[in-house]
């Protein structure tokens, strides 16, 4: 449609988007930091490769963070893995090493016997560090010992992308790292872009919103603007510019 329409425009809130979003990827203050929870790994893919040329320290939590513990040999008992995604992992190990970037995964993490049921049930658990997790036990958040290398890593920061939360947020036990990285980003001095979707809700929902420099309302869109992928949207109007 765009191609027939000679004159184009966005709105405000769509230029405060490419504002942050696109200046996180294209030209952020460093040190850049940038935060990726969430359950799967396959959701991600071109989100961590590409962020790992753009950033200098990447923090991995969430659910995803086990298939990342198993590439390195880990016994991660229960939790979700993507067995199809272990060389992925141990390839995007190997390219943060290659190019001197850090890269951040949980040391320790907080277990149940199951997934709770329903979400938001009281459960019992029982926190191990990442390498000793029982085989009979499940991941289900970071630890303290993460909520504060996670923490340290963004008080030097200048730029802070996150998307994806450490853990069940949905869940007032299992709430505690995402919890962490929402109140070690309010406490920095700065730029924080939330990257939409599970992010945004855990941050509006734990009462941290008023503290973010930008909340994205794009959700999956924003993960492909992380991807580098060109939406057709913003596209549109650079052309006509």
């Amino acid at each position: 449609v765009t191609e027939y329409v000679p004159e184009t425009a966005v709105g405000y809130l769509m230029q405060k988007e490419i504002q942050f979003l696109g200046n996180a990827v294209e030209n952020p203050v460093r040190p850049f930091v940038a935060i990726l929870g969430g359950a799967k790994v396959a959701d991600k893919l071109n989100v961590i490769s590409n962020l790992l040329e753009k950033c200098d320290t990447l923090i991995i939590g969430g659910g995803m963070a086990y298939t990342f513990l198993k590439a390195q040999g880990y016994e991660v008992g229960t939790s979700l893995v993507d067995d199809t995604k272990l060389d992925y992992c141990k390839e995007m190990i190997e390219k943060a090493e290659a190019n001197g970037k850090k890269l951040l995964l949980p040391v320790d993490t907080v277990t149940a016997a199951a997934f709770p049921d329903p979400i938001d049930a009281e459960i019992e658990v029982a926190t191990y560090d990442s390498h000793e997790i029982p085989a009979d036990r499940m991941g289900l958040d970071i630890g303290e010992k993460t909520q504060a290398l996670f923490a340290d890593a963004v008080k030097t920061a200048k730029t802070v992308v996150w998307n994806g939360p450490m853990g069940v947020f949905e869940n007032p036990i299992l709430s505690k790292g995402t919890v962490a990285v929402a109140q070690a980003l309010a406490d920095t001095d700065a730029t924080t872009i939330i990257g939409g979707g599970d992010s945004a809700a855990a941050v509006m929902q734990l009462g941290f919103a008023d503290k973010m420099s930008h909340i994205s309302t794009g959700g999956g869109a924003s993960l492909e603007y992380l991807e580098g992928k060109v939406l057709p949207g913003v596209a549109a109007i650079a052309d006509k510019n």
